[in-house]
């Protein structure tokens, strides 16, 4: 099974880090099954359009692809992670010039400018770290993502975009015409598994399907494609969203429908939870079958939640889920409860 992931911030790390346990060793040429589980290749192809913290100042000074999406997603996949996570994640408290900046941004930007080439100091990165898989930003090319809100006003930046309080209805890339890469849109050809989210809808999981070709390429693979759920909506982007409405906005983005799944949370969360997100403006994303049926979206449910201090993805519970269901080929009989 060849699976590639789409998406950014921290729920495609999640994603990929539940993954990781099935997929091939780092030494393992991708396409050969291992012992080591049915994921034959794992790809991530991520968003580059952050314009915030440590990525945004590497950005800003040395016109670089924002690091941080992408160090998170090498750090899941990392064979060591929690040796790597700690190394890499680790931020500078102090330092003028230092503070704030992640280790992992620095050693990417570091090696950006020592190949000329970012897809390619990417892969060194990804060499070094042992990951199992492969890591694409989505495109090459430094873009900005604005949005369109419903007062007709528009916002340029991701950051700016994800605290508008106001709804937003349509967000583009600038300029309009990005290139993809090759790479990414070959896994996407060759893909038996297409994954998109979870994660921030506006800002995370359709930037990458803005990027040219990619919305075309996952239309056409023969690829089962699946859409993960966020558990919680998002102030600012997704306020009072149903699980239909991320549907039907990802489509309207990706000029027509590009899957036939999604994958809905089924469990509750603890009331402490609810109330701290209700102080936020968030609650659990709605799930509106009867509006899903219509859009040709059947489900799969299960409990999904792991609780901290927010509600997250439970990573390996995710993982088992998606595998029993598109690998082991127990989906196809309809809604499952």
């Amino acid at each position: 099974m060849r699976i590639v992931a789409l998406g950014g911030g921290t729920g495609l790390s999640t994603l990929l880090r539940g993954l990781k346990g099935y997929a091939p060793a780092p030494h393992v040429a991708a396409g050969a099954l291992t012992a080591g589980g049915p994921i034959a290749d794992l790809a991530a192809i991520v968003t580059v359009t952050d314009d915030g913290g440590s990525s945004g100042r590497l950005r800003r000074e040395y016109r670089i692809l924002p690091p941080g999406d992408l160090r998170n997603c090498m750090v899941a996949l990392s064979r060591d992670e929690a040796l790597m996570s700690r190394l890499f994640q680790y931020r500078f408290q102090r330092g003028g010039s230092l503070k704030g900046h992640s280790f992992g941004n620095l050693f990417l930007a570091a090696l950006v400018k020592v190949t000329g080439d970012f897809p390619e100091a990417v892969r060194l990165c990804s060499e070094v770290l042992a990951i199992r898989g492969r890591i694409f930003p989505a495109t090459s090319q430094l873009v900005t993502l604005t949005a369109e809100l419903a007062n007709g006003r528009v916002v340029r930046g991701e950051t700016r975009i994800s605290r508008s309080q106001e709804p937003i209805r349509r967000v583009r890339l600038a300029p309009r015409r990005v290139r993809p890469l090759a790479g990414a849109l070959e896994a996407i050809r060759r893909a038996d598994l297409i994954l998109l989210g979870p994660g921030s809808l506006y800002t995370s999981i359709i930037p990458n399907l803005l990027v040219a070709g990619v919305a075309d390429a996952i239309r056409k693979s023969r690829a089962t494609c699946v859409y993960i759920s966020n558990i919680m909506t998002q102030p600012g982007e997704t306020g009072g969203y149903s699980v239909g409405d991320h549907v039907r906005a990802i489509h309207e983005h990706a000029g027509g429908r590009i899957f036939d799944w999604a994958i809905v949370n089924s469990q509750k969360i603890s009331p402490r939870l609810l109330n701290r997100y209700k102080a936020q403006g968030a609650e659990p994303v709605r799930v509106d079958l009867p509006e899903l049926q219509k859009l040709g979206v059947r489900c799969v449910f299960d409990d999904l939640v792991e609780e901290g201090n927010v509600v997250r993805h439970d990573a390996a519970r995710l993982a088992r889920l998606l595998l029993e269901e598109f690998v082991e080929g127990k989906a196809g009989s309809g809604m499952r409860g």
